[in-house]
């Protein structure tokens, strides 16, 4: 209790001070009381976990078949289920009620670990969350595009290629991120998070729903028990290469431990602790994941068996109904409009509050106008806007940076998804070196890791594939 009134204290929240009614809105670290809940937890986890890529996870399950496709993904869900359980132990310092709060995963690994470790974490999760970006401005027009080739396949025949530039389409969702990244913070985009979810089943269940129709027109399920066969147009080495990738575009496909602590900072104050809240989030939404995962990748793959494509609505393994194909894409682009802001606040939080210290008193940083949901003010306005510029310029620059981002994903899943987590519950925990409990999280680091880097050398071939056709804004 004395922790407590220390913690209070220096808000001057009392009735000398005018401002005891100020501190029902706050919460015990003085800032605004959060109103986070289990649901929008698991919608902005929803979110960031089912992303378009979703949709390629077919192809992932072709190159390693029937036996080994499947049981990667579970196990991919088993190991970020227990390590994310792991890191929303680390939200709270000490005691899991009122402890300190770690805002950012940064703050975490700063309080448990500290000394290089933290700049160690800030380089990784922060180039990932800019790699997500661009990535996802990609994607966004390549659906867009998408939109247009159906309604061309549709009027001319699949023999015309339907070609036209990416360029504009990127400009278009760069251009609507500006808008929305005015929003604040995390705690004021809970509404953008779910109406993304809801998209996400969307384009998933239409692709599922296609799936299942190819393979009863089929008459059968395609596919077989060890993926793509070393034949005619794939070599032994790039059946390695290939296996490789899809280990590392699973692993991807389920990462979103990087924004874990942040999405954790909106649930409101306990009870229930907000280790427990965020525990049952991502109970849910990995195992809501995991069934869409199975079900897209599993009848993508019935359908269409060695020949996936990488994408099952833009890659045109399904070119009817056209209009359906077109609800599909639309519901892509606005996933990826709220997953975008979702990767993007914690990296505008970052800068803000980093400004904030460094210039206390500049009125261009602090002063604000509230507009709805949005609060403008003319460094956030600025910053903001020109992140979003850079992202879609460099997305424009390299239209094969999807590649560079699986590599990015690779190269991030250890430490930010098993790594850390591990070592500060060990930390925190104090868990015994050489007990049971400590060698056995030792070993499962041990084994992410080898996955990791065999995910790194099967995207770094991918790259070199893409950069001998190389064209700047050739989209």
């Amino acid at each position: 209790m004395g922790s407590a009134q220390k913690m209070v204290a220096p808000m001057e929240v009392s009735v000398e001070a005018g401002n005891i009614d100020q501190s029902l809105w706050l919460d015990d670290d003085g800032r605004p009381r959060r109103t986070g809940t289990f649901w929008t937890a698991s919608a902005h986890i929803i979110t960031a976990v089912i992303g378009s890529g979703v949709l390629s996870l077919a192809w992932a399950i072709a190159q390693l078949g029937w036996i080994a496709g499947p049981s990667v993904m579970l196990l991919f869900a088993v190991v970020i289920y227990y390590t994310s359980t792991l890191l929303a132990e680390c939200y709270r310092t000490g005691d899991p009620v009122n402890g300190k709060r770690n805002y950012t995963y940064m703050d975490a690994v700063r309080s448990n670990l500290g000394g290089a470790k933290v700049t160690f974490c800030g380089v990784i999760q922060y180039a990932n969350l800019v790699g997500v970006a661009i990535g996802y401005t990609i994607a966004s027009s390549i659906s867009m595009r998408a939109i247009r080739r159906a309604g061309c396949f549709h009027v001319n025949g699949h023999v015309d290629p339907c070609r036209s530039s990416s360029n504009p389409y990127m400009i278009l969702f760069g251009a609507v991120q500006i808008v929305f990244s005015q929003i604040p913070d995390f705690d004021q985009i809970w509404w953008l998070s779910i109406v993304a979810a809801v998209m996400s089943f969307t384009y998933s269940g239409i692709g599922l729903s296609l799936g299942i129709a190819q393979t009863v027109s089929n008459g059968g399920i395609q596919g077989s028990l060890t993926g793509i066969s070393v034949g005619v147009g794939i070599s032994s080495t790039q059946k390695v290469w290939r296996s490789l990738q899809a280990f590392g575009d699973i692993a991807f496909a389920y990462s979103f431990s990087n924004i874990l602590i942040e999405i954790q900072d909106t649930i409101r104050a306990p009870p229930p602790s907000e280790a427990k809240v965020m525990k049952s989030a991502t109970r849910l939404s990995v195992a809501t994941t995991t069934v869409f995962y199975m079900l897209c990748g599993c009848m993508g793959y019935a359908a269409f068996g060695d020949a996936a494509p990488d994408n099952l609505l833009t890659g045109f393994g399904f070119y009817e109904p056209f209009w359906l194909l077109d609800v599909a894409n639309v519901a892509i682009v606005v996933h990826l409009v709220g997953a975008y802001q979702v990767f993007c606040q914690p990296i505008f939080a970052f800068v803000e509050r980093w400004a904030s210290r460094r210039w206390p008193h500049s009125g261009f940083i602090a002063r604000e106008l509230k507009v709805g949901p949005f609060a403008l003010s003319l460094f956030r306005l600025t910053w903001r806007s020109a992140f979003v510029c850079v992202t879609t310029v460099v997305a424009m620059l390299l239209p094969f940076f999807g590649n560079v981002v699986g590599l990015l994903g690779a190269v991030s899943f250890w430490p930010l998804t098993v790594y850390f987590p591990v070592e500060m519950y060990i930390a925190q925990r104090k868990v015994p070196r050489g007990s049971a409990r400590w060698f056995s999280l030792k070993t499962l680091s041990v084994c992410c890791l080898v996955v990791s880097i065999a995910a790194a050398a099967g995207s770094i071939a991918d790259v070199i594939d893409a950069l001998k056709v190389y064209r700047p804004f050739s989209g």
